[in-house]
């Protein structure tokens, strides 16, 4: 889908990413984040003309759970709201589709995510088939090994490939203050073969929200605007069964839509959450050696779930924001083995 009108990042900012937060509301750790990106633009809440948010009833464990998070909006004066039951990367598409169609010129686009109150393993079983492979109770570790030993059984990687993207991310993390993993470690033991505690995320809890904004609003905003020049996102077959999960035809037509393969990137944030993951999405992505694969670590050093795509987004705009890329591919995923795929392209203006 490409834009009808200029719609830019002008704002990043993300919680520092903790294993719990035991003593904050979903809301107190949601504030603080809001605060800065609203005084990064200068914006009050009255100058947004669009809020969008991201966040899971099931991880929350109470239904319409975003309603309280509002509170960290404020309550007045009153909102133009929606909500997304996805990770915020699909927030953020909605509030760009509001401005594209001219309905507003702002928004305000936010995701969090706690996963220490509860198994996150097992509750995302939740996004399965609920007939077929839910009561097997298969959980988000299980299922990425299978897609892990699909791609070694094809010759695609092997194990110590896997521990070497997974040092680089956390490498690349020791620059993220925000990160919640830092600096390689050991590889671990296995959690299920042939995925290590290394191959496989931190369980944490963290919040991001960005600003968005459109043609001439955008100058006063931002020194190095980051316009998102296309995004695009697709979705494979629910059943596992029938995919080839050493693929992402889903995440390949994402990023053709968006525009990623017109011309080449220098930068890519990829929500990988296990290091296989990583393998699939360079192939479907075509991306090479010369592209910076996750400077900032990538959901290997920090994965709050459902704002973990939003962050993806951020991070590669706030690196054409600090003129470190000119033209980045960002990209999230939810669902089991990149079932559903989201891509943005973005751009910085020559310094």
């Amino acid at each position: 889908m490409g834009p009808a009108r200029d719609v830019a990042v002008v704002a990043f900012a993300q919680t520092d990413h903790r294993r719990r937060t035991d003593e904050l509301s979903e809301v107190e750790m949601l504030m603080p984040v809001l605060h800065e990106v609203l005084d990064r633009t200068g914006l009050k809440t009255s100058d947004i003309g669009f809020t969008c948010s991201g966040s899971s009833d099931y991880l929350a464990g109470r239904a319409f759970s975003f309603t309280m998070a509002l509170d960290g909006v404020g309550a007045w004066p009153p909102i133009a709201e929606s909500h997304v039951e996805m990770d915020g990367a699909w927030a953020l598409y909605e509030a760009w589709v509001k401005i594209l169609t001219g309905e507003a010129d702002t928004a305000l686009v936010y995701s969090y995510g706690k996963s220490s109150p509860g198994e996150v393993r097992d509750v995302l079983t939740r996004q399965l088939d609920p007939y077929y492979l839910a009561p097997l109770w298969p959980d988000s570790v299980a299922l990425a090994a299978l897609q892990a030993q699909a791609l070694i059984d094809a010759g695609d990687t092997d194990e110590p490939a896997l521990a070497a993207i997974a040092a680089r991310s956390r490498d690349s993390a020791t620059a993220n203050p925000h990160a919640q993993v830092r600096g390689s470690r050991p590889q671990g033991d296995y959690l299920v073969r042939p995925l290590r505690t290394g191959d496989c995320p931190p369980i944490g809890d963290g919040a991001a929200a960005v600003i968005l904004a459109a043609g001439d609003t955008v100058r006063g905003l931002c020194a190095r605007p980051a316009w998102i020049r296309g995004m695009d996102h697709r979705i494979e077959a629910h059943g596992l069964g029938v995919r080839d999960l050493t693929d992402s035809p889903s995440a390949r037509l994402a990023a053709e839509r968006a525009g990623a393969f017109e011309r080449p990137v220098d930068t890519a944030e990829l929500h990988a959450p296990f290091s296989s993951q990583e393998v699939v999405l360079r192939k479907a992505l075509r991306l090479d050696d010369s592209v910076r694969v996750n400077p900032s670590g990538g959901a290997l050093a920090a994965n709050p779930v459902m704002a973990a795509g939003l962050i993806r987004i951020g991070e590669a705009a706030a690196a054409i924001h600090r003129g470190e890329s000119d033209r980045a591919l960002a990209h999230a995923t939810s669902g089991p083995c990149l079932q559903q795929n989201l891509v943005a392209v973005l751009e910085g203006e020559p310094s």
